[in-house]
């Protein structure tokens, strides 16, 4: 599985390595609204969806002409053999906010659905 190790100084401290695929699907669902937040930084341009109970960012999503994209972040999957993950430093500083969106549209899980509430 990719993973992409960000290596800006937020994802470094939540420990954000993201995957994703443009033609998988993701339901994002929220069981307690209440301890969740979003987190904008830098551009503005996506949301950073924060656990406030432990910290930890699972995803982070962003609209594009209506539509929701987002990626995964793989340390927050239960399951997952971390020998299965190839990890690849990643570093977006000084991206064009055109080219950053560009690359969504391109490489982001392109089928989004945020629920709210237990299973």
């Amino acid at each position: 599985m990719p993973a992409r190790a960000c290596g800006c100084s937020f994802c470094t401290k939540h420990g954000g390595v993201w995957t994703s695929h443009p033609a998988a699907r993701l339901v994002l669902r929220i069981a307690d609204p209440a301890e969740a937040t979003r987190y904008r930084f830098g551009t503005g341009t996506a949301d950073f969806h924060v656990c406030r109970a432990c910290g930890a960012v699972p995803a982070v999503t962003c609209v594009l002409d209506g539509r929701t994209y987002a990626v995964v972040n793989v340390n927050c999957l239960e399951g997952v053999d971390p020998a299965t993950l190839h990890r690849v430093p990643t570093d977006f500083e000084g991206e064009a906010v055109a080219d950053r969106l560009a690359r969504r549209r391109a490489r982001w899980i392109a089928e989004v659905m945020i629920e709210a509430g237990p299973d």
